[in-house]
């Protein structure tokens, strides 16, 4: 799981480096757009967590049968919720745009994109919800190739449709955009691949595909909770944007950069939080709900070890790496200072990551979305603007927010996670 986050980290990255060398309006459209798109991956991520924890507990319990029955009600559920996104977000983009502070002169050149992204979002919905079956079935390495798989041929196309090379069209950020679909998408073509070529223990045959209403309905339950915990966050962070967005595309582009820097290291680190969400179902299925409380633990403490040194790499190289993307003092600063800011804050992300991502794994969805709207929107989003706007410290003001909002998710994660009540959920 570790592997399979790192490479998509690594996707991250890339686009970031190739976008950011079209333009500082190029790189603020992609930051704009995916605060935005966040959300589709806040849904998908979200239904993903039900198929995740359902099959995990079948798994534990030796039901292979149900757990097949799971995961072809959730590909119904994603489709679904899919088409309801992607449609709006195709015809708007513009308008999502221009509500995000976005120039008229951005819009113009990086509407396509957002195009793109929005529509080709049921693909970003199904490598979302197959990895979680996958990591349901205890079988990480058909996620993790499936991952590379998608990524790596992004990061070979993403040169190509940027900058026109060889016999591809030159088409600026939105080259991005079609080389992340693309990608995207023969990750699916693996995925179902391995699903229905019975390489996997979930097996997806191609008869027994009708309705089961009441599968889909517990599917739901978890899914509504799990997609509007990770949409609080998502949501927040739109916010954020919005606030940046009032000191200029170099503050963006900026910001963004350090964003993608922040992302390399997070999501290897959210791989181990997905291993700890299994193992805790798995074990659960297993009536072993000691081991499962062990393996969150160990993954807490050497998630936030990896975080603090990455957290001092980030705030004492933080010129350098910023200058790696873009050398331009108009945005090396707004970089460089959010970069520092994150890194001081980093040790807490990682066990607010572990425990949040432990309350899924038992199917107890609702903690953590409870403790989400507490910390991003009642604390993150009001202190990002008092501090930015009110007290005038611009874009350092929001980044303090996220990592004091972040602080408190992780102390009341602990709490919470202490008192053991997500031992007793039933799915």
């Amino acid at each position: 799981m570790i592997l399979e986050m790192a490479m998509e980290s690594l996707f991250a990255l890339v686009d970031a480096f190739f976008v950011a060398q079209v333009s500082a309006d190029a790189m603020a459209t992609v930051g704009l757009t995916e605060s935005v798109i966040t959300l589709v991956y806040a849904v998908a991520i979200g239904i993903s967590t039900a198929p995740m924890a359902m099959i995990a507990r079948f798994v534990g319990e030796k039901d292979d049968a149900s757990a097949s029955r799971a995961a072809k009600q959730a590909i119904y559920l994603a489709i679904f919720v899919s088409m309801a996104l992607g449609i709006p977000g195709l015809i708007f983009a513009d308008d999502i745009l221009r509500m995000m502070g976005g120039s008229e002169e951005l819009i113009a050149t990086g509407v396509g994109y957002t195009r793109i992204m929005f529509g080709s979002n049921v693909v970003i919905m199904l490598l979302f919800l197959l990895n979680g079956i996958f990591r349901g079935a205890g079988d990480a390495a058909h996620a993790m190739r499936a991952l590379w798989i998608a990524n790596l041929i992004n990061i070979v196309l993403d040169p190509l449709f940027i900058f026109g090379i060889g016999p591809f069209p030159e088409m600026g950020v939105q080259g991005a955009a079609v080389a992340t679909t693309i990608g995207r998408s023969i990750g699916v073509s693996y995925q179902l691949f391995i699903l229905f070529g019975g390489r996997s223990r979930v097996r997806l045959l191609f008869n027994e595909w009708g309705l089961d209403w009441n599968m889909i309905r517990r599917l739901g339950r978890i899914a509504a909770t799990g997609a509007g915990q990770y949409i609080i966050a998502s949501a927040s962070w739109i916010f954020l944007m919005r606030i940046i967005a009032k000191f200029g595309s170099e503050a963006v582009a900026g910001y963004t950069i350090a964003i993608r820097l922040v992302i390399f290291t997070l999501l290897p680190a959210w791989g181990l939080s997905n291993a700890a969400a299994t193992l805790v179902g798995q074990n659960l299925g297993a009536k072993k709900p000691e081991r499962a409380e062990t393996s969150v633990w160990r993954s807490a403490h050497f998630t936030a070890a990896l975080l603090a040194f990455f957290g001092l790499l980030y705030f004492f190289f933080s010129e350098q790496l910023i200058m790696a993307f873009d050398s331009n003092p108009a945005v090396l600063e707004p970089g460089v200072t959010s970069l520092q800011i994150f890194g001081l804050g980093y040790i807490f992300f990682g066990y607010g990551m572990i425990f949040s991502q432990a309350f899924n794994g038992a199917g107890d969805t609702r903690t953590p979305t409870l403790i989400n709207f507490i910390c991003f929107w009642l604390i993150e989003i009001p202190l990002g603007y008092i501090l930015a706007v009110q007290f005038d410290w611009g874009l350092a003001g929001v980044c303090w927010a996220v990592v004091m909002a972040e602080t408190i998710m992780s102390v009341l994660c602990l709490i919470l996670f202490k008192r053991g009540r997500w031992k007793l959920v039933e799915v």
